[in-house]
Order: structure tokens, then C-alpha cells, then sequence
């Protein structure tokens, strides 16, 4: 089988966009354009990838870099149409040897599936294979115009289409694989002679024509190739992303009351028997184990959630909460980068943040983890049993004890040993009788100015 390679074209300005974010740095399923598209030929097998990058694409530059290496960019400048993009990546292809995948970074929604049949024709001895799709409106979108024998013998942009051109409703979707010699050596063919003078990657489907070259097209589901040129095309993928996890999720026995209302990320991790309520926001870095229960209204990221640990409703958890074994994280806590035992809760109103909880300690309403100074982050430990008070706060670094208590409002900035009570808060001081006196003094204050009045 002859080896695979990938180039990614990036080197579009994305101006209807409108943003000062790079077009395939937006993301859909919490992951970039670009970084899904590579996700994608990576799986299809391909062993070198190169992304074309504008001259400006400093960030995009960054990340594929940080991704594949240097040897992985080339850069387009000027721009000079789609054609002149694959030209260069040549240099960075010289050692390659086999097919070469061209494709869009903007089809988030792209597959190894849909891209698989291209390869299959090109073992069967197709020269040139081509993506196509029928779109529910072809208005833009070039046609593949097919001979008598079903090859495609060229693509031709709707502005020059005869009407019986325009019924076609096979259209090009933008990628194609061929072997490179035979790729560069059409592209080196190709023409500015037009009204934007650019070189049109299309234009090589002539020319392979032209020399009698074997010239075919796999028909994707037109999901599968949109592009995000807009916000608005951008939500309709993520929507797409959306039903897509859902549906996957509830196959493997997830159970969502409102599934419509949850919100999955690329990478996202449930095992069968997780249940999640309505609106739940589930980003990057997640994994449910079975028997969790996600509660409404709650946001998860970058964190585990163990067996049979209840979330919610109204928590959050950030990166590094590590939430144990049937433990409890109720309405309005907030956990960041604390493993949470076995069987601890914290119910109510709390925010724990960097350190651990021993299994089955229990952490009282709006206890709060001061785990910054202004300038680093120190960790909090509360032992296995502890009790902490209501509205206690915990100033780091330090210890609770195993089996220990606070006293409710305290604030605790020394260790506590095992099986102790720590309380630090004024002695309650009471004044009989204040609160009448106190009472009768303003309303005669009152009285005096009214009569003024």
C-alpha cells in the first residue's frame, strides 16, 4: 500500500469571520479547526502532514509546530489562490514518496470515513479522486461535470455553468488525493489567466482529464465537509458535533432526561451507566466512571469523576478535581485541582481549591480553601473524617487532621491535629436589653424629624 500524506491548506485570511481570533483557531467540540482536521488524517494513516500558513499566521504557525514540528509548516505568501497553496508544500514533501491527501482546516465534521474511499480508488488505480457532496443548495459550489463513463472531467464554477450544468448536483468539496509527482506535476500546469489571477486547485481536474488519466469522485454526506467560514456556520457545526456525541453517548448507555441540553466536548469520557440531567456544559479533559450522577446546571473540566459520585446541581469543577468514589460535590461548590476521597462531601456553597480531602470528611457550608497569596498557590489538606464547620476558611499551606473538627466561622491558619477541635473566633459578647433601647432611640429620632417637617 503506498504511503500517505496529508496537506492541510490554513493560509486563508477567514475574514467573514470577523475576528481578530485566526478562522481555524475557532473550535467546535472545545478543539480548533485545524487541530480536528489533523485528528482526522492522522487517523486515515497518514505519516507526514504539512499545513500551509499565511505569511500572518503567527499563532496557527505555533500551534502546528507544537503539533507535528517544524518541518510540518510551509508558508503560502503572497496568496495566490488554492493551487499556489499546494505548491507550497512541495518542498517540505521532497522526500515523500506515495499518495498525497490534499484537504481543507476548516471541516471540522470531516471523518477518516469520509476521506477512506479516496485512498481505496487510488489502489484501484483511480489517478485522481475527488471528495464531492450534494448540497441541499449548490448555489455556490462548483460542479463535477462527469463524461459518459462517470469520470469527472472537470469542475466548473457556477458563474460559468450552462443551466444544464447547474442541475448537476454532484459538487466539489474541496479535497482530493493523487500520487505527488502526478499532483505537483498538474499544479506546475495550471494557470493564473483569470479574474482574480490565482491558481485554482480545480484546474487540475482538466488537466488530468486531458491526459487521459483516470479521474473519479466518492459522494460525502454534505455534514461531513461543511466548513465554518462564518459564526453562523461555525454554531451549525457544533450543533452537528452535538447531535453526534449525544447519540453516541446515549448507544453506550448514558441516560440524559434532555439530552438536547447537554454539551460534550471532543475528548469527553463516559463510561455506561452515568446519568446527566438537563444542562450540563461538559468541556475538555472529562471522564465519568459509571454509577456518577451530573446533576442540572453544572460545568465540568479537565477532571475525574469516580464511581457513584453525585455532581450538582449547580457545581463546578475545574482542572485537576479528582472527585472519589461516591463523594458528593453539591449545589454551588467549586473544586479546582483537589482529590476529593471516598465518600466526602461538600454540599454547600465551598470552594476548594488545590490539596486533598480524606475520604468521608465533610466539609460545611461556605467553607472556603485561601489557597493564594497574590502571588503562589499553596495546598490545603483535610484528613480522612475531618468535620469542617460552616464557614470556616482554611488559609494555605495547611493541615487538617484525621478526625478533626473546626468550629464553624472559624479561620484556621495553623495544623490541626487528629481527633482535635480547632476554633478560632471572638468570645461572643452579649448586652442585655441593647437591641430595645437601640430600637426606641430611632424611632424618636424619627418622630423628631417628622414634627420638623
Amino acid at each position: 500500500m503506498p504511503a500517505r500524506a496529508a496537506v492541510i491548506l490554513a493560509a486563508g485570511q477567514g475574514t467573514r469571520m470577523k475576528s481578530p481570533l485566526p478562522k481555524v483557531l475557532h473550535k467546535v467540540g472545545g478543539r480548533t479547526l485545524l487541530e480536528r482536521v489533523i485528528d482526522t488524517v492522522e487517523a486515515t494513516g497518514c505519516e507526514r502532514i504539512v499545513v500551509v500558513v499565511g505569511a500572518g499566521g503567527g499563532a496557527v504557525r505555533e500551534l502546528v509546530e507544537k503539533r507535528l514540528g517544524k518541518g510540518a509548516v510551509a508558508i503560502q505568501d503572497p496568496p495566490q489562490g488554492t493551487g499556489h497553496a499546494v505548491l507550497a508544500a512541495r518542498d517540505a514533501l521532497a522526500d515523500f514518496t506515495g499518495d498525497v491527501l490534499v484537504t481543507n482546516a476548516d471541516c471540522p465534521l470531516l471523518t477518516p470515513h469520509d476521506l477512506e474511499p479516496l485512498f481505496s480508488m487510488r489502489r484501484d488505480g483511480v489517478q485522481l479522486a475527488l471528495l464531492g457532496f450534494e448540497p441541499h443548495d449548490a448555489l455556490l459550489y462548483g460542479r463535477l461535470i462527469r463524461g459518459a463513463d462517470g469520470h469527472v472531467m472537470r469542475i466548473i464554477e457556477p458563474k460559468e455553468a450552462t443551466p444544464e450544468q447547474l442541475a448537476v448536483k454532484a459538487c466539489y468539496a474541496g479535497m482530493l488525493c493523487a500520487e505527488k509527482t502526478k499532483l505537483f506535476g498538474w499544479l506546475d500546469r495550471t494557470s493564473n489567466n483569470n479574474a482574480k489571477g490565482e491558481y485554482y486547485l480545480t484546474e487540475i481536474v482538466g488537466l488530468a482529464a486531458a491526459d487521459e488519466a483516470l479521474v473519479k469522485a466518492s459522494i460525502a454526506p454534505e455534514t461531513a465537509v461543511m466548513g465554518c467560514d462564518t459564526p453562523m456556520q461555525l454554531a451549525q457545526a457544533e450543533h452537528v458535533f452535538q447531535q453526534r456525541r449525544r447519540v453516541h453517548f446515549q448507544g453506550e448507555g448514558v441516560v440524559m432526561p434532555a439530552p438536547e441540553s447537554v454539551h460534550f466536548a471532543w475528548d469527553t469520557h463516559i463510561d455506561p451507566g452515568v446519568t446527566i440531567e438537563p444542562f450540563v456544559v461538559i468541556a475538555p479533559g472529562v471522564r465519568l466512571e459509571t454509577g456518577v450522577l451530573i446533576r442540572a446546571f453544572s460545568h465540568l473540566e479537565d477532571c475525574v469523576v469516580r464511581s457513584g459520585a453525585v455532581i450538582g446541581p449547580y457545581a463546578r469543577l475545574r482542572p485537576g478535581a479528582d472527585i472519589g468514589e461516591d463523594a458528593h460535590i453539591g449545589n454551588f461548590v467549586e473544586v479546582k485541582k483537589v482529590v476529593v476521597g471516598k465518600g466526602a462531601k461538600a454540599n454547600h456553597l465551598s470552594y476548594l481549591g488545590d490539596g486533598t480531602v480524606g475520604a468521608g470528611a465533610n466539609i460545611g457550608a461556605g467553607t472556603i480553601f485561601c489557597n493564594y497569596d497574590g502571588f503562589d498557590k499553596h495546598d490545603t489538606h483535610v484528613g480522612e473524617g475531618a468535620f469542617i464547620g460552616s464557614n470556616t476558611a482554611l488559609v494555605a499551606p495547611v493541615t487538617v487532621g484525621p478526625g478533626a473538627y473546626t468550629g464553624s466561622g472559624s479561620v484556621i491558619t495553623k495544623a490541626v491535629a487528629a481527633d482535635a477541635l480547632a476554633v478560632s473566633r471572638p468570645q461572643q459578647v452579649e448586652k442585655a436589653g441593647w437591641a430595645a433601647r437601640f430600637r426606641q432611640k430611632k424611632l424618636a429620632e424619627r418622630a423628631a424629624k417628622k414634627g420638623k417637617a
